[in-house]
């Protein structure tokens, strides 16, 4: 996910979870518990985004692609990072520290605060196509959750319209609503957003906005409710990412019968339940080929058919049903691929690629990041690395895609 949403996610956890629990007896110690436990959960929400440091020890594009979303982000290293950032807190603040030594609440709230940042940050990312492999060493599978976009402005307004209302300065809050209904009316026009749910972001907005109001200052209905409303969300999102991948099998198997289906690849446009994007992977073991196919799909083809989907972030299909339409089909040859894969710095660009398309000779992308066949972070060209050695340190996490260099079972 985005930063924003993970930072918003983190505060409105924070925030929840400090009037969750009895309150201080004093109120300078209450006002110091807050701001603690909003710092602490805050930026336990983003930690294990710091992996980006750790983009130099490979050659680009494998450093990024390797190393982003890599150990930061599985369980086993969560606990270190829990550690580290209680740590800090105790360092590097005197007045948490003694607010520390002389409250139960604030030593519980503290170390639930990191717990629960580290968690929602894994679970987020888990969200969307793009995946992670929380599991590993013991399970280095990647897991994708093919239900959220990247950037989803429904978490900007469940997790940040109870805050923005908590804020003292009525002009700053004046500030940040317009900020948010600026940005949200301008992703619309640009295409990212269809008008229907900007209309239900507003109207969310104003409803979490105004429970939030009524709550008072020690209340949590607002926050409770913007915090519910993600969730429903989320799980609407998966239930329709499922039914997608449903559609898109039966689609192909009328196309394509005598290829195998090997895995598809969902995106949601933002606040969207109704339109996705997919990437299709299939296997012709009779032709001994792979293909990737990419589209887009409407779940309600009557209400809104794919050409009246927004279309900022994908290409409309020149021929489309009202339900379904390809933009993109490519046809490579599976020992052109197992070839490419002997190569070293091929075979660590393989443990990313979940859509491997061979373009433009041997270079490869990712299809789920390549539009247009333009240049995209996943791209891998061979022929950069003719004279490169073989990197070390390359993360062990499970080709996503062994199924296609697999010999035919």
């Amino acid at each position: 996910m985005d930063n924003i949403s993970h930072s918003l996610a983190g505060l409105a956890a924070g925030e929840l979870l400090h009037r969750s629990l009895p309150p201080e007896p004093q109120e300078q110690a209450q006002s110091l518990r807050r701001r603690m436990l909003l710092a602490a959960c805050g930026l336990a929400a983003n930690l294990p985004d710091l992996d980006l440091v750790l983009t130099g020890q490979l050659p680009p594009p494998l450093g990024y692609l390797l190393h982003h979303r890599g150990h930061t982000h599985t369980l086993l290293f969560a606990l270190p990072q829990v550690l580290l950032l209680i740590a800090l807190v105790w360092l590097l603040w005197p007045a948490a520290r003694r607010l520390l030594h002389a409250s139960t609440s604030a030593r519980v709230g503290l170390i639930a605060a990191t717990i629960i940042g580290l968690g929602l940050h894994l679970l987020m990312d888990y969200f969307n196509s793009y995946g992670l492999h929380p599991f590993h060493p013991f399970d280095s599978r990647w897991l994708y959750g093919d239900m959220v976009f990247i950037v989803e402005p429904v978490f900007w307004v469940g997790f940040g319209v109870p805050l923005v209302m908590m804020v003292a300065s009525r002009a700053l809050r004046m500030a940040l609503f317009a900020l948010l209904i600026g940005v949200l009316g301008w992703t619309t026009a640009q295409g990212f957003l269809h008008w229907a749910s900007l209309l239900a972001l507003m109207l969310a907005a104003a409803l979490i906005g105004w429970m939030q109001r009524r709550a008072g200052l020690a209340g949590r209905q607002g926050l409770g409710a913007g915090i519910l409303a993600a969730a429903v969300f989320v799980a609407v999102q998966a239930g329709a990412s499922h039914m997608g991948q449903q559609q898109v099998a039966q689609h192909l198997h009328t196309v394509a019968s005598s290829s195998r289906l090997l895995d598809t690849a969902m995106t949601p446009l933002p606040a969207n339940p109704v339109c996705w994007m997919f990437v299709s992977v299939e296997r012709d073991d009779n032709a001994a080929t792979y293909r990737i196919r990419r589209g887009m799909l409407s779940l309600a083809p009557t209400l809104l058919p794919v050409r009246a989907c927004p279309a900022a972030f994908a290409p409309i299909p020149a021929i489309a049903t009202a339900a379904i339409g390809m933009d993109m089909a490519a046809e490579a040859s599976l020992d052109t691929l197992r070839s490419l894969a002997a190569n070293c710095h091929f075979h660590a660009w393989m443990r990313f690629a979940r859509a491997p398309l061979l373009q433009d000779g041997d270079v490869a992308s990712d299809a789920r990041f390549a539009r247009d066949h333009g240049d995209n972070f996943s791209r891998f060209d061979p022929a950069a690395f003719a004279n490169v050695p073989c990197a070390t340190g390359v993360p062990e996490w499970d080709l996503p895609r062994q199924d296609l260099l697999d010999a035919p079972q």
